[in-house]
């Protein structure tokens, strides 16, 4: 572990409420995998994230003990015995950072990726929103990181463009936007059209929520479209956990379900990804699931 110092100065409350949740065990769990495969091959890595987000949550302030969305996700598979390999390394690094035990800090995808990576390798951070990127720039500098990791405050479906190809002609992007704006879903799109073209031998991952919006559904298709007929291999990995319908209480409120779903469609998985996800996708139901509706879907071509 090479993370140094304490992890209290800066964190973002923009992201608080939904750290540790289903989302983020299966978006976390597959970045994991893939860097433990891409990492440990002889040439440098360059790995890119287009919405880094404050990189460090706090999983004991207001927000997230509000939301409780931890609970429902990272909590559940505390202690559990016998899970899937990519699983259990998953707890296992979310645990490095709670020394002490229990779970007070949920790191986000930059901290995570950093833990995996060589000495030789890169780690691009693109953090737009100002109040995320001074965060972020804070928590990496605790890292004492070097010239690994660089922090920029742009535009990260732009930005990573400089970036491919990379001078080890090896890269992984990781792009996970928030949809909160719908222009997002055609800009991932458009990224995917793009990076093909410029680097089509790099490795990308898109998570994407699965909500009851014809652009979140159409997403995975547009992504698989571009896949084909770039002659690239993919692999689409999906986990729901709850119903998606809106539901009224006793009272005659309106009760709405959160998020009930997520995937990540990758494109030019390492060949070592479907394997582990086969056994780790049903363990994700079982532990993390809601109701009758939770499951899991995981396809592939190439």
């Amino acid at each position: 572990m090479c993370f140094k110092g304490t992890i209290d100065p800066m964190f973002s409350y923009r992201h608080a409420f939904h750290a540790g949740n289903h989302a983020d065990v299966l978006k976390h769990t597959m970045l994991i995998a893939m860097l433990k495969h891409l990492a440990g091959k002889d040439a440098a890595l360059a790995v890119i994230d287009t919405h880094a987000g404050a990189g460090l949550y706090r999983l004991d302030g207001d927000y997230a003990e509000t939301s409780g969305e931890a609970g429902h996700g990272i909590v559940r598979l505390q202690g559990i015995k016998g899970l899937a390999p990519v699983l259990q390394d998953y707890v296992d690094a979310v645990a490095g950072f709670n020394a002490k035990g229990g779970l007070k800090v949920y790191p986000g995808s930059p901290f995570l990726a950093q833990q995996l990576l060589q000495g030789r390798d890169k780690l691009k951070l693109f953090e737009l929103h100002p109040t995320d990127a001074r965060a972020l720039a804070g928590n990496i500098a605790q890292l004492e990181a070097g010239r690994q990791v660089a922090v920029l405050q742009e535009d990260g479906f732009e930005g990573l463009k400089k970036f491919l190809p990379p001078p080890s002609r090896r890269a992984m992007v990781l792009c996970d936007p928030s949809y909160e704006i719908k222009s997002d879903y055609p800009k991932v799109a458009a990224m995917m059209g793009d990076v093909l073209k410029r680097f089509p031998t790099g490795t990308y991952a898109v998570w994407y929520p699965l909500i009851p919006r014809p652009e979140a559904h159409d997403l995975p298709k547009k992504l698989k479209t571009l896949a084909n007929k770039a002659g690239k291999s993919w692999l689409n990995a999906t986990l729901t956990v709850k119903s998606s319908k809106i539901t009224t209480d006793a009272s005659g409120a309106t009760k709405r379900p959160g998020l009930p779903a997520s995937g990540m469609f990758v494109v030019n998985p390492p060949y070592t990804l479907k394997a582990a996800m086969a056994l780790a996708l049903p363990q994700m139901v079982e532990h993390l699931g809601q109701d009758r509706n939770a499951s899991f879907e995981l396809e592939s071509a190439g």
